[in-house]
């Protein structure tokens, strides 16, 4: 098995070295991750200006080859399927930094993942907690294995988010959390007195169960199978019925 990695953290994170070292035990790993931190751009791509790549001064263990891109997570599985043609799995993580709910819809990390199976690829997003401290990811690498052997055994499902928490006691099978979340935007000024603003989120009501949220937050690894249709199939199928514009 060829597996690619990325993540929207940059090349220089933890959290790739060892999804990198785990995935090692899967298949020929090479690595193309952004050369700084591209956290939260979504599915941004590239489109104003060429991309560039060098090799990765990163020393990745088991001579894994590495390249460093100047551009977004989506960027760097593009250029690195073109380059690395025969690749099977693309995974994109581990990040520093849960992306359940309505995270992912700006998550780097879920979008390096989609743009693999926009590509024909089978696809897994890895994401772990943030507070204080980066995440221990030597302690959670068992648990990214085990995820792995499961996901990457399974010949249907082409996109899944995978969400650890901090201690996982078990895995769950989970829906995305959907509860509305608080766009809030907090003034401030620089050094200088000008001002800035700092825009952030806060769920605003507690995580349903059987959500991503809920399993992690409950200390279960959360596995929840996507897909790219975004249609919504229920309205689409009203509509037809009850306000049909077919002539």
């Amino acid at each position: 098995m060829n597996i690619l990695i990325t993540n929207d953290d940059g090349i220089y994170s933890p959290g790739i070295a060892s999804l990198a070292r785990v995935a090692s035990n899967f298949g020929v790993v090479r690595v193309a991750a952004p050369d700084v931190e591209q956290s939260s751009m979504g599915h941004a791509i590239t489109a104003s200006r060429p991309l560039h790549y060098k090799k990765s001064p990163v020393n990745f263990e088991n001579n894994i080859e590495a390249i460093r891109v100047n551009g977004t997570p989506a960027d760097c599985v593009a250029l690195g399927l073109h380059l690395w043609k025969d690749t099977d799995v693309i995974l994109s993580g581990v990040n520093i930094g849960l992306n359940v709910g309505n995270s992912m819809w700006h998550s780097g990390t879920l979008a390096g993942a989609k743009q693999g199976v926009l590509f024909g690829k089978k696809a897994i997003a890895l994401s772990a907690p943030a507070g204080e401290t980066e995440p221990d990811f030597p302690a959670l690498e068992p648990f990214v294995k085990e995820a792995l052997q499961l996901l990457l055994n399974d010949s249907t499902v082409n996109l899944t988010n995978v969400n650890f928490p901090q201690k996982p006691i078990g895995m769950k099978y989970t829906r995305q959390a959907v509860q509305q979340y608080d766009g809030i935007v907090i003034p401030g000024n620089d050094p200088r007195g000008r001002k800035h603003y700092w825009f952030t989120i806060m769920p605003l009501d507690p995580a349903e169960a059987d959500t991503d949220r809920w399993a992690v937050e409950n200390g279960y690894t959360s596995i929840t199978p996507l897909r790219l249709d975004l249609t919504n199939e229920g309205e689409l199928n009203r509509l037809l019925r009850v306000q049909p514009v077919e002539q």
